[in-house]
């Protein structure tokens, strides 16, 4: 009965299951991955903005490497000898029976220069992939950048899915949308002579698996317009983001200073890293979504107006004395309704607005009463996506700052302070905080009367959207809103705004200017247009720029000329930004 058992087993092994066989004759089949395509990426448009490159990786498997002449191999590969004893230790350390990275990122040329020679070196052999190219050398902040995966990466992944050496998305679409963009690896086994010669497939392929391609991405981006307004900014520090309003989708997102993303793809990838990390103007900082310490200034003065309108503290037929005793002001203006206010951006009315707000006689105590009105105000704000992430589709948004109840009690003690310790939050300013993209949202909430779509920078993936978003509103009535719209209306057209005004066709837009404490104030500018059925919402950011009503507004002005007419006509205001001349 043993003898039985044993002829039985051997049987099985030897003749039915060859999967013993195939492990025995590893000295004589190799077993290949065949990576997939990275899925591409579209702009709205259909135009190719991220595509694949092929490359190839020279892998080595340590038991079965023989090098007899060390020096001729460095020279075939151009590295030193102290490069080769370096990665085979590492390549040993690794495993000595599973292939390993050796030297990444060949180029077609240098591998077709090599491939007839590698046959003199046994444990050497090349994997085909890709890296990522990008045509128009734009958008690099929101594309992100591939590279190839870490050992923290690696021991966090929980699927298995990834090996050492394996590329992987580590920033942008490329981190937020790997699943899709990765695709599936296949495998190869082939027979291979003594001296590694392919002699064909084994089994006929019987136990291969196909690679399947990743998904394509196509965007909600007009690569154009990104590109406009790449160079636009230029030379300056700011951002800039472009929103379609009915939809939430993201027309532009600019981050600059910024760098090509061609430079971080390819065999040069840790030089240029290291060189573009190191730069003091911080190129790898997305500051749209990053950037959420700008106070918003004036601009915050229309989410002041739309909350005492929906507390029924204002009407628009409130009128102010504009007291420049109590808060400095500009401008000829004395005794504005809210509809001037707002066009001449009087300082001295919003810091009677938020008094209105905050203390509305909830409790006998002033000071408790300011705490109740400033937690309903904080709600308001938060219902406008303030003090909050948006939810963007790519990592690292920052929520800003709203201040809270709390925060006041921590510095001032409970019960100790009042409208009088914060007022400066009337205009925009003291400890509030705000990111680009909320800005171009709050645009948007206005083009809207009313709501918003989370904002998001992908249409589709594959065939299928991603995400279905629903519309989002403010606790602010959408009845108040249509005063506000026509005082942005008034602003571009004959206010501080006027470098927006684009002819034949109604721009509704708001400036600001932000102080900074470090050095000339940041120009800051909203709008959206046309008036009616708004198609552009825009938030443009300039650092130390100074006046809203020059940099911001004339960049905000073209992009939207730009997108709506196609082309710009009013080329004299391109070359007042190009100049870059904005402080007085």
């Amino acid at each position: 009965m043993v003898a039985l058992i044993y002829i039985v087993k051997l049987m099985h092994i030897q003749v039915i299951d060859d999967s013993y066989k195939l492990a025995a004759e590893d000295n004589v089949v190799t077993r290949e991955v065949e990576y997939p395509y990275r899925g591409l990426i579209y702009d709205r448009n259909d135009k190719l903005i991220v595509i694949n490159n092929p490359i190839y990786d020279l892998m080595l498997v340590p038991k079965e490497m023989k090098v007899s002449d060390t020096s001729t191999f460095c020279n075939l590969f151009e590295i030193t000898e102290e490069e080769f004893i370096e990665k085979s230790k590492s390549a040993r350390k690794y495993s000595m029976v599973k292939p390993s990275v050796f030297i990444s990122k060949l180029s077609n040329e240098e591998f077709a220069s090599l491939q007839d020679k590698l046959v003199d070196y046994p444990g050497f052999f090349v994997v085909a992939r890709t890296v990522r190219r990008y045509p128009y050398n734009s958008f690099s902040n929101v594309l992100g950048y591939i590279g190839e995966i870490d050992k923290r990466r690696l021991n966090r992944d929980t699927t298995n899915l990834y090996r050492q050496g394996d590329y992987i998305g580590i920033s942008g679409l490329e981190s937020k949308y790997e699943e899709d963009l990765r695709g599936t690896r296949g495998v190869k086994y082939k027979m291979v002579n003594v001296r590694g010669i392919e002699k064909g497939s084994f089994k006929d392929h019987q136990y291969d698996t196909l690679s399947i391609p990743g998904e394509n991405l196509v965007s909600t981006v007009d690569i154009e317009l990104q590109r406009y307004g790449e160079f636009l900014l230029g030379n300056q520090v700011g951002s800039l983001v472009a929103i379609e309003p009915k939809t939430g989708e993201i027309l532009s997102m600019v981050s600059t200073p910024s760098y090509d993303p061609n430079e971080l793809s390819g065999r040069n990838f840790s030089k240029n890293y290291s060189r573009i990390q190191s730069d003091s103007l911080n190129p790898l900082f997305n500051r749209p979504i990053q950037a959420d310490q700008y106070p918003p200034g004036s601009i915050f003065k229309m989410i002041q107006a739309l909350i005492a309108l929906e507390e029924g503290v204002i009407t628009p037929n409130t009128r102010v004395v504009c007291d420049r005793r109590i808060i400095a002001c500009h401008g000829p203006h004395s005794y504005e309704d809210l509809q001037g206010a707002i066009q001449h951006s009087c300082n001295p009315y919003f810091h009677q607005t938020f008094k209105r707000i905050l203390n509305q006689g909830k409790s006998d105590s002033y000071n408790e009463d300011s705490a109740i009105g400033m937690e309903n105000w904080r709600q308001h704000l938060l219902s406008f996506g303030l003090g909050r992430r948006l939810g963007v589709d790519i990592p690292n948004e920052k929520p800003g700052v709203i201040p809270t109840v709390e925060l006041y009690d921590r510095i001032y003690g409970k019960g100790h302070w009042n409208f009088y310790t914060v007022y400066s939050l009337a205009i925009g300013q003291g400890e509030l905080g705000v990111s680009p993209l909320q800005m171009a949202n709050f645009a948007s909430i206005i083009a809207n009367r009313g709501y918003y779509i989370q904002p998001h920078l992908v249409k589709k993936v594959g065939e299928q959207a991603p995400h279905q978003y629903e519309k989002k509103y403010t606790r602010v009535s959408s009845e108040h809103y249509e005063i506000v719209v026509n005082a942005m209306e008034t602003v571009v057209k004959s206010g501080t705004g006027i470098r927006a005004n684009i002819p034949d066709l109604d721009v509704c837009g708001k400036t600001g200017t932000a102080e900074n404490p470090h050095g000339e104030d940041h120009s800051a500018f909203i709008a959206f247009a046309p008036k009616e059925d708004p198609q552009i919402a825009i938030a443009v950011y300039v650092e130390n720029a100074g006046q809203g009503g020059r940099a911001a507004a004339a960049i905000a002005g073209l992009m939207i000329e730009k997108y709506m007419k196609k082309e710009v006509q009013r080329t004299w205001m391109e070359d007042f930004v190009l100049k870059g001349d904005f402080i007085y």
